[in-house]
């Protein structure tokens, strides 16, 4: 994934620099657009533009996780290489 998804004002996602961005309330908004798209409270068209704004959710999720994943990855390794000392 080479590029970062928007973010729901048009912004770049950046998971790395998450000024105001929360992963447990970007999982809540995934949450509540599921929950009406099974609850049959949006018209059709709605329901691809709530289904498409939280697949660009995921996504960000999705981009924090590989981020962090990264980080603790470099963590591990840098202790590895000072037990070798």
């Amino acid at each position: 994934m080479g590029a970062y998804p928007n973010n729901a004002d048009g912004s770049r996602f950046d998971a790395s620099s998450p000024r105001s961005w929360n992963y447990e309330a970007t999982i809540k908004k995934v949450e509540e657009i599921t929950a009406r798209i099974e609850a049959g409270e949006l018209e059709l068209a709605e329901v691809f533009d709530e289904f498409a704004a939280a697949v660009d959710y995921l996504r960000q999720c999705e981009t924090f996780l590989m981020q962090r994943q990264q980080q603790v990855d470099l963590l591990i390794e840098t202790l590895t290489d000072e037990s070798d000392f």
